[in-house]
């Protein structure tokens, strides 16, 4: 089976897809922390250092295993040349 074809079968479960809406902003904050640390070419390793914290830190936030506070993502963000922009709309 073709992975878009699989996809479809899973979007067909309302659970799922109400899970997935549910996580949907986590995804989207960890990709951008992760995008935004392969565009330096920087290492789990290189932020952990950086941070201040160990790589397994770094490891579970970016695996989305860790609910990290405000003031971690602050230091995360700051690392990587970036600011935390929250929009309520």
């Amino acid at each position: 089976m073709k992975w878009n074809d699989a996809k479809q079968e899973l979007l067909k479960n309302p659970e799922l897809v109400e899970e997935l809406e549910k996580n949907e902003l986590e995804y989207q904050l960890i990709s951008e922390f992760i995008q935004a640390r392969l565009d330096l070419k920087m290492t789990q390793n290189d932020l952990a250092k950086l941070t201040g914290t160990k790589q397994s830190n770094i490891s579970r936030f970016e695996s989305g295993n860790y609910n990290p506070s405000l003031e971690f993502l602050e230091k995360v963000a700051s690392a990587l040349g970036k600011k935390i922009k929250i929009d309520l709309i």
